[in-house]
């Protein structure tokens, strides 16, 4: 009632709820409003309810609390800094609200504000109580959202009617239900990257303009040609230490380079890449082992794949060094994947990146290198042995 009459654009992102409607949603898509039928969605037992708020549609922010306390809820606003103002000097510590929590009785409903970023993606930022708010407001650890921020698609929205009540839910809703665990999202460390350019200052020649913006172009083409296929990557190499170390693509890198487990790699991936226009340029190795592939870009920029393989304690990449049949290995410390934005999109990194970065680049990441043997530079990088030359018409391709 309250969200309704105060135009409070809201949709029920709750995942208990979600998954119940899911099983049943044929029957509930054909449901008609104000049919009540027994209570079978929103009186199953739980300590909250989760909706999450669409933060540019709403209008009424202040007259809402208001009534809402009038109402007889208790209501406590979490807010802090916008993060898509940090790198903006001027304008960082504009402070935006994240959370609501709101309760009544022994409920509590939690509106998860969701922000628009860049790159046509919904965020909403971590939950953290700040040192007067009360601890045993709620059952805080059992909220299902704010343990860390989060990024998702834009879902279309449909209405439906549940349990008698209208309300709008995902078009979608398994592929949101998909994407919770895995929404994990870090920002970029503009703080360090401002320190960075103070110490060494920003390349803005001509060339080094015309490198980030084809590396950009590169990237975003290679990101929606991964996507269409389904294939999860992630920023890895030169790519992902210029995000974590200046925001930025390194314009002396030369390639974007990616990284992709090879559980996730498909067969037609040469092909889709051919087809926007993007050539192999090698392919060394085969799928079993050591598999990377490189394609060329305009203006003789390469995107370099690397595929990841994982052992019981740590994940490795190949290398092939064509005119030897020499195989490499650069070993990594296990990892897991959460969302960044970078050249204005959502797009995948190592959650644990410090870990990653110093495995390929050592502790003096933080120091720019121009000269770079990809054989020894690399402090995780081990020979291992060398392709037989039986096989050297399958592993070492170059076009």
């Amino acid at each position: 009632m309250l969200t309704s009459n105060q135009n409070v654009p809201v949709f029920l992102i709750d995942p208990l709820i979600l998954e119940l409607i899911n099983k049943d949603f044929e029957q509930v898509k054909n449901t008609s409003h104000g049919s009540t039928s027994e209570c079978k969605f929103f009186c199953v037992p739980r300590d909250f309810t989760a909706f999450a708020l669409w933060y540019h549609l709403w209008k009424n922010e202040e007259g809402w609390f208001r009534i809402a306390e009038n109402m007889g809820f208790q209501c406590l606003k979490i807010e802090s800094k916008d993060p898509r103002l940090d790198g903006i000097d001027s304008l960082s510590g504009t402070e935006i609200p994240l959370h609501y929590i709101c309760r009544l009785a022994n409920h509590a409903i939690h509106l998860v504000v969701f922000h628009e970023r860049n790159g046509n993606y919904l965020w909403h930022g971590h939950l953290r109580l700040k040192g007067h708010m009360d601890r045993r407001f709620v059952p805080f650890r059992k909220l299902q959202f704010g343990r860390y921020p989060g990024a998702f698609d834009r879902p279309e929205l449909q209405q439906i009617t549940v349990d008698g009540l209208e309300v709008f839910i995902p078009k979608d809703p398994v592929h949101f239900l998909e994407e919770i665990p895995h929404s994990r999202f870090i920002e970029c460390r503009y703080k360090e990257a401002r320190a960075f350019f103070q110490q060494y200052l920003d390349d803005n020649t001509v060339e080094a303009m015309t490198f980030r913006k084809n590396a950009k172009e590169l990237l975003q083409l290679a990101a929606k040609t991964l996507k269409k296929l389904g294939v999860r990557f992630w920023l890895s190499s030169g790519t992902c230490l210029g995000w974590y170390r200046q925001c930025n693509i390194i314009p002396y890198s030369k390639d974007v380079d990616l990284g992709i487990f090879i559980q996730d790699y498909k067969s037609d991936i040469i092909s889709a890449f051919h087809d926007v226009g993007l050539p192999l340029k090698h392919k060394f190795g085969k799928v079993e082992d050591s598999l990377e592939l490189s394609f060329q870009g305009k203006d003789d920029i390469k995107l370099d794949i690397f595929f990841f393989y994982e052992e019981t304690d740590h994940m490795w990449n190949g290398g092939t060094q064509a005119k030897t049949g020499k195989k490499f290995k650069y070993l990594f410390p296990k990892f897991t994947l959460c969302w960044t934005e970078f050249v204005d999109m959502k797009i995948h990194v190592p959650c644990e990146t410090v870990e990653y970065i110093e495995a390929n680049y050592g502790k003096s990441w933080k120091i720019p290198v121009k000269t770079w043997d990809w054989k020894r530079s690399p402090p995780n990088v081990r020979p291992n042995g060398i392709w037989p030359i039986s096989e050297w018409d399958e592993v070492i391709q170059l076009y």
